[in-house]
């Protein structure tokens, strides 16, 4: 019954553009922190994240501006929401919900240390404090109940992204998203790279609903 109930809120948080609109934050958040670790390990140098309020963002790394590494970088932030999603849903599945509430804290500790800006400063402390509120004082089944919410936010909301961008894209006839950045480096359409991380984020989706619903196959 847990499981559905946070479905349903975790889809009214995706759907509903009063809630869409604060929670989209998250979203952007779990984005640039993509960005931010996949810089990381391909070797670059992280220079700052900004999280801004209209639910923007930027991360910025030194390095080689074409090769594998920036093409891991650029293409790190859209899948990140479904990543993450996928694994708090196989914590979950481990009874180890707390895990990822644990995980959660160290990704912003670590996010606050390149934050530039004051807004993403305020975001960053606001999801922190209420990360380390629920560790420390909640319920077991409160910390199940976030967590399962968590992922099932997360994975619904990881395609809806990529739609905007495209929309956006398109109105605004701008050629600086992730997907022309990775087209201009790679040869391949920015089109073909939408499509790419769109399937993924919904693949993602199919596999994190199988890992969190009772009752399906195993």
């Amino acid at each position: 019954m847990q499981s559905y109930l946070t479905a349903a809120v975790g889809l009214a948080l995706v759907l509903w553009p009063s809630l869409w609109a604060s929670s989209r934050h998250l979203v952007t958040l779990v984005h640039e922190a993509g960005h931010a670790l996949a810089a990381v390990l391909s070797g670059r140098t992280l220079a700052s994240i900004r999280l801004h309020s209209d639910t923007s963002g930027l991360t910025v790394s030194s390095g080689k501006r074409t090769g594998p590494g920036m093409v891991f970088t650029a293409a790190a932030g859209y899948p990140a929401p479904a990543i993450v999603g996928l694994a708090v849903a196989a914590l979950i599945g481990m009874d180890r919900p707390v895990w990822a509430l644990f995980a959660g804290l160290f990704v912003l500790a670590l996010m606050l240390l390149h934050i530039r800006n004051w807004f993403g400063l305020f975001l960053i402390l606001v999801v922190g404090t209420v990360t380390a509120t629920l560790v420390t004082v909640a319920s077991a089944v409160l910390q199940g109940g976030v967590a399962m919410l968590m992922a099932w936010f997360l994975l619904l909301a990881a395609p809806r992204p990529i739609f905007e961008m495209w929309h956006q894209r398109r109105m605004r006839h701008t050629r600086t998203s992730d997907v022309d950045i990775l087209a201009r480096i790679t040869g391949i359409p920015a089109l073909v790279w939408a499509l790419l991380l769109l399937v993924f984020n919904v693949g993602a989706l199919v596999l994190g609903t199988w890992l969190l619903l009772p009752g399906l196959p195993r």
